[in-house]
């Protein structure tokens, strides 16, 4: 059993009964509900034969499954959804607290000089190593969680270290470009930092204020699905999410539509319904769309990538005048106001592309990928609709 707390009162119990898994509320106000997806308005949550959207939040994907897949197996003969969680949900940091048949651990934390220094695989590794218990993280890029201390303001904050395989590689300088034309754009993006060597990317843990600790979920399991279902779906809906929870909806659908606009832009292939979430107060009384996180060119790597999700009904790259149109539908935009939203996302990316073009003349090894992203970014400029990047962009891939 996982008992579930929130400020030192047990709110609700979580168990496994074979393939069934059951949330059990125990104190019912509503303030107590665990997350927008499982309100505290009845007693019992069951679901037959899968796990909980929003628990699932907390599995680890691709690389880090594999790690904790080996050493359970080993200790346990067999893992299970509900096994990982309950290893990693005593050493979660968030809005609650979690305890399980497993042990709350201590963790030792490093500088974030350190690692901008040492960004080398053995570090990596050591990193890995040290907060593996503490790796209740999604996605299937090679990542860990550490804590870090900043050696001038003296605090010890969670960061997420994000480095990259062969497959896809100059992996940290692109997500660092493509987030820092978002924040260009006026959008609110994590605290980051490209390491030395540029192996790393340090994301500073959104959910953490000097005062409070933010509730956090993602669109996928605010909808009721699991992971498998990431890619079904479309911005339409996500708006339409947003629209219902959030308490500040007009700021809230215009940095969504922000967001949209930048992965359009972008190439971004790759925003689907766990890359959008809402944040929100201890209490519920404040709901709003959280930072832009997990932002990559993708067609870089990808040629022939498309959107994660639908808009208008279909998979293409849109131009300007279908992503105007989808702010005044589904954003709460009038159409100066998506005409000039999108003015400032295009005036972004060509600052950013500045910045990078200088970049590359300073770091040759970033050339391939780089003049990748610019002949993208180059398309993007012309704001017309596309189904995929012309082939003769090929030639020079």
């Amino acid at each position: 059993m996982i008992e579930i707390s929130l400020q030192n009162s047990l709110i609700a119990t979580f168990t496994q009964d074979k393939n069934s898994y059951l949330i059990d509320y125990k104190n019912f106000q509503i303030e107590n509900s665990i997350a927008l997806s499982v309100p505290n308005t009845k007693k019992f949550y069951t679901y037959e034969h899968r796990f909980p959207p929003y628990f699932e939040t907390f599995i680890p994907e691709g690389y880090l499954y594999e790690i904790f897949k080996n050493i359970l197996t080993k200790e346990h003969g067999t893992i299970d959804d509900y096994l990982i969680f309950s290893k990693l949900a005593p050493n979660i940091e968030s809005r609650l607290h979690y305890s399980s048949d497993f042990s709350q651990l201590n963790f030792d934390f490093l500088t974030v000089e350190n690692i901008l220094e040492d960004d080398s695989s053995d570090t990596f590794d050591k990193l890995l190593h040290t907060f593996l218990d503490k790796n209740a993280i999604s996605g299937v890029q090679p990542k860990t969680i550490a804590l870090l201390k900043d050696k001038e303001t003296l605090h010890v904050k969670e960061h997420i270290i994000k480095t990259w395989g062969n497959e896809y590689p100059n992996l940290a300088e692109n997500e660092y470009f493509c987030l820092k034309a978002c924040e260009y754009a006026g959008l609110t993006i994590p605290q980051i930092q490209l390491s030395k060597n540029r192996n790393f990317l340090l994301v500073e843990n959104f959910i953490f204020l000097e005062d409070e600790v933010l509730g956090f979920e993602e669109i996928l399991s605010i909808i009721d699905k699991n992971r498998i279902k990431k890619y079904d779906g479309s911005y339409e809906q996500v708006a339409k999410v947003i629209y219902e929870f959030t308490t500040n909806k007009k700021e809230s659908l215009s940095h969504y539509f922000k967001m949209i606009v930048m992965s359009y832009l972008l190439k971004n292939g790759d925003a689907h319904l766990k890359n959008f979430g809402l944040l929100f107060s201890r209490d519920f009384s404040k709901i709003f769309l959280s930072p832009v996180y997990d932002v990559v060119n993708t067609t870089v790597y990808i040629h022939k990538d498309k959107p994660a999700l639908m808009l208008g009904g279909k998979k293409v790259w849109w131009g300007r005048d279908e992503l105007e149109n989808f702010g005044v539908k589904s954003c709460l935009l009038t159409a100066k106001e998506a005409k000039t939203a999108y003015e400032e996302c295009v005036k972004a990316l060509e600052i950013m592309m500045q910045e990078l073009e200088e970049y590359m003349y300073e770091n040759p090894n970033f050339k391939t990928i780089g003049n990748r992203m610019l002949d993208s970014f180059k398309l993007s400029l012309k704001h017309k609709t596309m189904k995929e990047l012309p082939l003769e962009l090929t030639r020079t891939w």
